[in-house]
């Protein structure tokens, strides 16, 4: 690894470096975010108001289609709960869902450091010919670190999931980035792990339309090492509302 004056800058932020320690740490023992990432972010919904994420990811032999609304009813705990329709062959094959809470400890701030908690289950079918849901629950703690007045934004998760398909427990993690490249636009990039073989990666772009209300994103990713086999196409759209409800 080339260590560059930035790249220094960023070791020396000693909240960062408590949270990658963690992060290695459930690696040796051995996650819903902002779209189009997978690695959380410690943000959340602003209080009394709602948003929408819905995207279309395309796999091989496979279409997903999703949609997760998510309000913050009580100022610091965002509840969201959606799914999907997977689209396999001309047919839907299965739907599956996820319900999640997520709050924060410490908020994220231009400059500084943030940290939540999020806990959830995601329910799928035991097979594409069953209705019946297998649930999954899961928890992770996200952090996010802020450097250059928000120009550039690191985020970190160390989580737990619980494989109901496989009935086994497993460590996950992601280290995921979100860098400005003009007054709207913003470059992503992660990587993460959420079950059993090599990580994965994920490189996407973000575009304000109406900045902090209407949201557009385009990612590419994969399994590092798989070819072609698992890689995928997203393109999706996050709408948030201005603070209503009661």
């Amino acid at each position: 690894m080339r260590f560059t004056p930035d790249t220094l800058t960023l070791l020396r932020h000693p909240a960062l470096r408590t949270l990658l320690g963690l992060g290695l740490a459930a690696s040796c023992l051995n996650t819903h975010a902002a779209r189009p990432m997978i690695t959380d972010d410690a943000r959340i919904v602003d209080a009394k108001a709602c948003q929408v994420e819905s995207w279309v990811k395309s796999n091989k032999g496979s279409t997903e289609y999703w949609a997760i609304p998510a309000c913050n009813f009580t100022g610091n705990l965002e509840v969201s709960f959606g799914g999907s329709a997977i689209n396999q062959n001309g047919s839907t094959q299965n739907q599956s869902y996820v319900i999640q809470g997520k709050t924060l400890f410490k908020t994220l701030e231009p400059n500084g450091w943030g940290i939540g908690l999020a806990f959830g289950n995601a329910m799928q079918p035991r097979s594409d010919t069953e209705r019946h849901l297998l649930s999954s629950p899961y928890a992770y703690v996200p952090a996010s670190f802020s450097f250059k007045d928000d120009r550039f934004v690191l985020h970190t998760n160390v989580g737990w999931l619980h494989d109901k398909p496989n009935n086994r427990n497993r460590a996950t993690w992601g280290l995921g980035s979100e860098t400005q490249l003009a007054e709207r636009t913003w470059l992503i990039a992660e990587t993460f792990d959420q079950s059993a073989g090599k990580p994965f990666y994920q490189l996407g772009v973000r575009h304000w339309l109406v900045p902090d209300h209407v949201q557009i994103d385009t990612t590419y990713g994969n399994r590092f090492g798989s070819g072609s086999e698992e890689r995928w196409i997203s393109i999706g759209l996050r709408l948030l509302s201005v603070p209503f409800l009661p």
